[in-house]
């Protein structure tokens, strides 16, 4: 069992994914902001300047669009918190490490999903 524990991606790997991550960091602040924005902007622009019959229709797609601009907003933040403990586990040599079984994680898993913390083993076992 204790070469087991041993098993870890190279750093030369680990700095690969750290670039990945952290671009992906960047694209997630900015696809935030942009979130962000419509919010403010479906705050800010009022259904004054339509005709009076689409103003019901408009409040009501106005709410559903707060709604869901800030469901998004709420998962952008989740992903970016992800990403960042995923940085966390780069420098602690743990990243790509399954939490479940100890092995290392497919390297084209972590492509697709950087911050992964279950193999697809572990994943499917639950």
């Amino acid at each position: 069992m204790s070469t087991e524990n041993n098993i870890r991606f190279s750093d030369n790997d680990l700095a690969e994914f750290k670039t990945l991550i952290q671009e992906k960091i960047e694209k997630a602040k900015h696809d935030l902001e942009l979130i962000k924005s419509a919010y403010m902007n479906d705050l800010n622009n009022g259904t004054d300047d339509t005709s009076p019959t689409f103003k019901a229709f408009d409040e009501g797609s106005a709410v559903m669009s707060k709604e869901s601009n800030s469901q998004l907003a709420i998962r952008q933040e989740k992903f970016i918190r992800d990403l960042k403990n995923a940085l966390i586990r780069i420098e602690n040599k743990t990243y790509g490490i399954c939490r479940v079984t100890g092995k290392l994680i497919n390297k084209e898993r972590l492509k697709l999903v950087p911050h992964a913390t279950l193999s697809i083993e572990a994943k499917n076992m639950q």
